[in-house]
């Protein structure tokens, strides 16, 4: 597999979100025990673009090989790597309600390179315990000397509305390079900081449209 040049411009979130689905896809493969497949059996298999499958991973490099394919293993390493999932990040969640504790104890966030390695919240009564499956609930008055200490590199907003703000800004200053935020409102952008804004509700009032779209 040839591998390019570093990039230098950023890559569109449309092809990182499909990066991730093909990730996904192949990981499904080597549980399944397939060790190669082509672009079009990805594609029919998992409802994938096969044309777009190649012109993404073009982008990054020579992965196929002609008339075989692409080794399920070996791609899933590279797209490990090209995606940062080589090393654990580990994460840090605001707010230890249920939803903070549901996220905390999902597989999904403590699988191929994530690890939650504590939540935070200000209720005393919670602070000292863990949540189900051992994560550390944290006094939030801890968190930027904790966020040094447990190379916390991911911060995910799991509170009220009115704290979101003001807590992603002192999770960037605490040095969080990355911020999900979950709580019902917009965190503006932060320098040097990622951030991705994820309101439930939004999505859920946009299905609610669509449906009634759907009925008129």
């Amino acid at each position: 597999m040839k591998r390019p040049e570093p990039r230098t411009e950023p890559v569109p979130e449309a092809t990182s979100h499909r990066l991730s689905l093909l990730l996904r896809s192949l990981r499904s493969l080597e549980a399944a025990g397939v060790r190669t497949a082509s672009s079009y059996e990805i594609a029919a298999r998992f409802s994938l673009n096969s044309a777009q499958i190649r012109k993404d991973l073009a982008q990054f490099g020579e992965f196929g090989v002609r008339g075989v394919g692409y080794r399920v293993a070996d791609l899933k390493a590279h797209l490990k790597d090209l995606m940062g999932l080589g090393v654990t990040h580990a994460i840090g969640i605001a707010g230890a309600g249920k939803l903070g504790q549901a996220l905390a104890d999902s597989p999904n966030f403590n699988a191929e390179g994530f690890r939650v390695a504590a939540l935070f919240d200000v209720d005393g009564r919670k602070v000292g315990g863990c949540s189900r499956t051992g994560v550390p609930i944290r006094d939030v008055q801890a968190l930027d000397g904790l966020v040094k200490k447990l190379g916390i590199d991911i911060g995910i907003l799991a509170i009220p509305e009115a704290g979101a703000v003001p807590l992603a800004q002192r999770m960037a200053g605490a040095g969080v390079r990355a911020i999900l935020n979950f709580a019902p409102v917009t965190v503006p952008a932060l320098p040097g900081v990622l951030v991705k804004n994820l309101d439930l509700t939004f999505f859920l009032e946009n299905l609610s449209f669509q449906l009634a779209i759907a009925k008129a």
